[in-house]
């Protein structure tokens, strides 16, 4: 079987057509059509083609889980999540069931994201506890919380947040300079704050409570 044709997609410029025996067969990053050393006009067995089209899967879901990545930090079990769910099967527009790509791939996909530091959860701890202060204001009990559902080890939690500035007396107060409108009760809004992972020592003090 020949390669008869290597030809930039029209939509993205970094991909390109592949067409065996005048048809259409794969596509691939144009990087890698330089590492496989694609030639048009060169004949491959159907195994080298069969591999070339696990490597076109490769790199379509390499960049998928890479904008997945830039959409803002995620952490490991984010993205093992993120990319488990492409291994599941799917239906296409027109109702058909599409077969899920196969773990060795994602596995494949994930160690590379890794390699180029495009997860760290270290950095992921950091940017989620920085963004939670900013936007919201929250407990150090609850920060720890949501970064275990991430997935985040306690090693990690505990270091990080040791390293911060944030503390839950500052915490508190955001929380209450935002909610005072909403809880004008002291009652209902300290049991506001507790349910946010305040102590009640420190809700009763930025209250002026006795």
């Amino acid at each position: 079987m020949k390669i008869t044709a290597i030809s930039l997609q029209i939509r993205d410029k970094n991909r390109v057509n592949v067409s065996v025996d005048g048809k259409y067969r794969f596509s691939l990053d144009l990087s890698q059509v330089i590492s496989l050393g694609l030639k048009n006009g060169q004949d491959y067995s159907d195994e080298e083609l069969l591999a070339f089209e696990t490597e076109s899967q490769f790199g379509k879901l390499y960049g998928r889980a890479l904008e997945y990545c830039l959409m803002r930090p995620h952490s490991a079990k984010e993205v093992r999540d993120y990319l488990y769910r492409k291994t599941r099967p799917s239906r296409s527009k027109t109702g058909e069931l599409k077969p899920g790509i196969s773990p060795e791939l994602t596995v494949r996909v994930f160690d590379k994201l890794v390699e180029k530091k495009y997860i760290d959860d270290q950095k992921f701890a950091n940017y989620w506890i920085e963004n939670r202060s900013l936007t919201k204001g929250a407990s150090q009990r609850k920060l720890t919380a949501e970064l275990r559902s991430k997935g985040v080890v306690t090693t990690i939690i505990e270091q990080v947040i040791g390293e911060t500035e944030r503390n839950d007396s500052d915490e508190i107060i955001k929380i209450i300079a935002k909610k005072r409108s909403r809880y004008p009760d002291d009652q209902k809004l300290m049991m506001y704050l507790a349910r946010q992972g305040f102590d009640y020592e420190d809700i009763k003090q930025a209250l002026n409570i006795r």
